[in-house]
Parts: C-alpha cells; sequence; structure tokens
C-alpha cells in the first residue's frame, strides 16, 4: 500500500460534481445503443439516491459495498427500499426488482461518504426477490484485474445522466496495487458501483467496480476496486454470517469522494 499512498498524496479533494459528459462518454439513450449492456441497471436506494448495479448472476447484482449504507445515519439502507432497475433508460426498465437481502463485503467497515481505506473491500452483491431471465438481460462474468497501462471501460449512471447509462470504451489503468486500481476513467455521483470491463475473449468481462472519484493534476481519475473479493462475498452471503473482520488499514491522510 506504501506505493500507492504515495502517488495517491498528489489526489485532491473535489469541491463539486465534475462537469457533465466528460470526454469519451456516450450516452446510451436508445434501444440500440444500449444492447447487450442491460445487465447494467441503477440501483435505487431510497430516499431519491441511487447508484450503478449489474447483474453477475440472475439474482445477484454486484455494487460498491459504500451504496448500502445511508450516509446521513451511517446505517444499512434497509433491504425493502432497495429496487434494481435492469437496462434503465429514459423512464422504462427492462426488468424490476426489489431487494431480498443484501450485504456488504465481510472486511468493508463504512466509515463515511468521504474515506478512502476501505477501497480495496468496497464491494457488496444484492440479492433480489426474484431472477431475471430474459434473453436480452445477461449477467457478467468477472475476470483477473487489468495491470497498469492496460485499457478498460465503464458502463454507469450519474447524477447528470440518471435516466440513461453512459459507455466510456476506452480509458486507462494508471496504478494497481494491493486490490485497488487508479484510472482515469470518468466517476461522477451515482456512478458508484459501475462495472469496470475489459475484453476477455472477444467478450467484456468485469474487473473492477468504481469506488470515488478525485483529481490527479487537475484532472478527473477514479478508484475502483477489483473483483478478486467478490468470491468470499459470495461465500459469507450464501452461510448467512459474517467472516472476521480484519485490522483497519491507516489511512493516507487522503480524502475522497464517493460518486
Amino acid at each position: 500500500m506504501r506505493r500507492l499512498a504515495r502517488a495517491l498524496a498528489a489526489l485532491a479533494l473535489l469541491a463539486g460534481p465534475a462537469a457533465a459528459f466528460e470526454s469519451g462518454l456516450k450516452l446510451l439513450a436508445t434501444g440500440a445503443e444500449g444492447r447487450g449492456w442491460e445487465a447494467v441497471g441503477r440501483l435505487d436506494l431510497g430516499r431519491g439516491s441511487f447508484c450503478t448495479g449489474t447483474l453477475i448472476a440472475p439474482d445477484l447484482v454486484l455494487t460498491a459495498a459504500h451504496c448500502l449504507y445511508d450516509p446521513r445515519s451511517g446505517q444499512m439502507v434497509p433491504a425493502g427500499q432497495i429496487e434494481f432497475r435492469a437496462g434503465w433508460r429514459n423512464g422504462r426498465a427492462v426488468a424490476y426488482r426489489s431487494a431480498r437481502r443484501a450485504m456488504a463485503h465481510p472486511s468493508y467497515l463504512y466509515q463515511g461518504p468521504d474515506r478512502f481505506d476501505r477501497v480495496a473491500w468496497d464491494l457488496a452483491l444484492v440479492q433480489l426477490d426474484a431472477p431475471i431471465r430474459l434473453p436480452q438481460v445477461q449477467p457478467f462474468a468477472l475476470d483477473r484485474g487489468p495491470g497498469e497501462g492496460d485499457q478498460v471501460g465503464v458502463v454507469s449512471y450519474a447524477h447528470d445522466r440518471a435516466e440513461a447509462p453512459a459507455l466510456q470504451s476506452i480509458c486507462e489503468v494508471l496504478k494497481r496495487e494491493a486490490g485497488v486500481v487508479l484510472m482515469n476513467c470518468a466517476a461522477d455521483f451515482g456512478s458508484s458501483g459501475a462495472p469496470v470491463f475489459a475484453m476477455r475473449e472477444g467478450e467484456p468481462r468485469i474487473v473492477s467496480i468504481v469506488s470515488a472519484k478525485a483529481e490527479l493534476r487537475k484532472e478527473p481519475v477514479s478508484l475502483g476496486a477489483l473483483v478478486d473479493g467478490v468470491t468470499d462475498l459470495e461465500e459469507a452471503m450464501a452461510r448467512r454470517e459474517t467472516l472476521p473482520e480484519t485490522r483497519e488499514t491507516r489511512s493516507s491522510g487522503a480524502k475522497f469522494i464517493r460518486p
């Protein structure tokens, strides 16, 4: 973590939302443009807030762990207030499902909306009350994380594009260390939990989840949690118990805004 901490020392807290439609973002505003991405959806969390989530199984949505917490109370959002809207676009979804239960990674500890300490564990699963089994909604597979210099892509919703997702087909991994990737991919409020894709064997697979946004030398960057920890999360959810909590990691002193 030390090398990553040194790299992150140059990151500054953003004063406000980034400009809308950052370079390289393509709004998937029509059915044709969004074809193949229907498993990415908007995860509504009550009180008007939302994140981005993605089906990795017919009844499992992968997102960021901090999305499950109410920043005002610090408590988890009740499952009954969570709804997944697969392929949400212009007021309609391909499928709607309520959550039956939700779980953050066992090693994740929510410490507020602007802490970096737990990005590596910022992973969560939402189990739906019924599986989505539609031919046009195909869950995405997970794969090994990218290395420094590798190209990735992101599909996300955000505060200024809440009614349709946007695709950034090419951005770059600037640094990777200890379960975290630093990328020049666009991120903004609402894009937390967005899937970061890499091409594997000719198809897009999820390699990371957007966790936070920041600024590096006046350029927008984002931090992602590698999906290596999803296996532990699936096992914890399957046995319905929490794994032993890991020790706290020290903060580098930098703060980040959750998108």
